[in-house]
């Protein structure tokens, strides 16, 4: 019987244990910018910040805008 230390070390596990800590670690990224934005800085202030690529910010700031 596959216990849960055996689970855990399967590939499929250890697989989808990064994708979700990935995706939780964008999540978070999206919704520090917005609450940057929120409080009234700008794009490019926000991208200094955070160290990320303009691109990026201005990506996040207009889908949550389409939404």
């Amino acid at each position: 019987m596959l216990g849960l230390t055996d689970l855990k070390q399967t590939r499929f596990y250890q697989e989808a244990f990064a994708d979700g800590c990935q995706e939780g670690l964008q999540q978070e990224r999206i919704n520090i910018v917005v609450r940057l934005a929120n409080l009234g800085n700008s794009a490019i202030r926000i991208a200094e910040m955070l160290g990320l690529p303009l691109q990026e910010i201005q990506q996040i700031l207009s889908s949550r805008a389409d939404n």
